[in-house]
């Protein structure tokens, strides 16, 4: 009674641990380290089945990881031909009407032809000091995603029938975890994605904006915002119709999001309508502009369209003192509405433009702006 009270709170507090979980890496992490102490394994992971690509990519290894053996891999990824339990005998018993049960294996092979016998891993767990392991296969939406992988060292008691049937409840469990924070991932997703051209959109520009503002005030962190409005989508939107004029905005967004490339960590995003913006943490003032050269650039190239009228408006320039998104924002916005007004072909910047801060602390009036500077709530 005592091992089963045992075993039923370590499946509550791995439900409650993979239920807090707010990222995908949390998520993988909690997986792991939540079969491992219930299986009194010393090491876990947890892979990834990319179809597409015939292999298991390790998420995460957690506990004691031998050399080489990172927590967070970058590559760590197996040709699942050299694991065929994973596509051939875990399909097999799924096509006999059996369940998609955990099983043991030890680093002392087993006589040949034993069901799920896999060369590789056990050579694997040889090379890598462990004694044995259970391997269970995550399911998801009626298909194998995964697998979650518990060892023991060598000396250690060997994983049992007992072991291999608490191993798949645990992955159960672990699956439907991974299934919410899926699903809340694409939620996220989609409230900061603009759907058109796959960029952030004014939401999560206002949220990162944010973030910055208040790390250039704790650390002086150079902030830096390029507004850009796309010039002649109207004209192509009469002319050629919307869905020409889609295809000119998902352009523009490609290319800028190759022009934010030259800044690293830089957000790329679509504001609404024809209009975009780059937001720069860290980045020098002449790289942000550098970049924005290159936009107007390659902007002014594509076949459709008039080129983009784009302001710039950073920290590191002298601007002013600046303490809210909102004047950051006003300042590029200003800047982006003197390059349209002047037709220029190059980005204007704040602070290098004399007339831009003048311009942003009194704003033409209507009709005369058709934007009277976009405030923020």
């Amino acid at each position: 009674m005592g091992g089963e009270d045992a075993r039923l709170r370590a499946v509550v507090s791995l439900a409650q641990a993979m239920a807090a979980a707010h990222t995908p890496r949390e998520s993988w992490r909690a997986a792991a380290l939540g079969a491992r102490d219930a299986l009194g394994g010393n090491f876990a992971a947890l892979s990834v089945w990319e179809r597409e690509l015939g292999r298991l990519r390790v998420l995460v290894n957690e506990g004691e990881r031998a050399d080489g053996e990172e927590e967070f891999p970058d590559d760590e990824t197996y040709p699942v031909h050299q694991f065929p339990e994973i596509t051939e005998f875990l399909h097999e018993r799924w096509a006999g009407g059996g369940e998609p049960n955990a099983w043991v294996e030890t680093a002392v092979a087993p006589p040949e032809g034993d069901a799920g016998y896999c060369h590789e891993r056990v050579t694997a767990l040889r090379r890598r000091g462990r004694g044995c392991c259970v391997v269970a296969p995550i399911v998801l939406h009626g298909r194998a995603w995964g697998e979650l992988y518990v060892a023991r060292p060598v000396g250690a008691p060997v994983f049992d029938a007992a072991d291999a049937d608490f191993a798949t409840v645990l992955a159960s469990v672990a699956a439907a975890g991974i299934s919410q924070t899926e699903r809340l991932e694409e939620v996220r997703r989609l409230a900061f994605t603009d759907p058109l051209t796959g960029l952030a959109n004014r939401r999560a520009v206002d949220m990162r904006l944010d973030e910055a503002i208040e790390r250039h005030r704790v650390d002086g962190s150079v902030v830096s915002l390029v507004v850009c409005d796309l010039n002649g989508l109207k004209r192509v939107n009469d002319t050629l119709g919307h869905a020409v004029g889609d295809r000119l905005l998902e352009r523009f967004g490609s290319v800028l999001s190759l022009c934010g490339a030259m800044l690293p960590g830089a957000l790329a995003a679509r504001l609404g309508g024809d209009e975009f913006c780059l937001l720069a943490l860290g980045a020098t003032p002449d790289e942000v502009v550098a970049a924005s050269e290159q936009l107007c650039l390659r902007a002014g190239e594509l076949e459709l369209g008039e080129g983009v009228a784009c302001g710039v408006a950073s920290t590191g320039d002298p601007i002013g003192e600046v303490r809210s998104a909102r004047r950051l924002f006003r300042l590029a916005d200003a800047a982006q509405y003197r390059a349209k007004a002047a037709r220029s072909v190059k980005p204007v910047v704040a602070g290098r433009d004399g007339a831009v801060l003048r311009l942003a602390d009194a704003p033409p009036s209507p009709p005369h702006d058709r934007r009277r500077f976009r405030g923020r709530t």
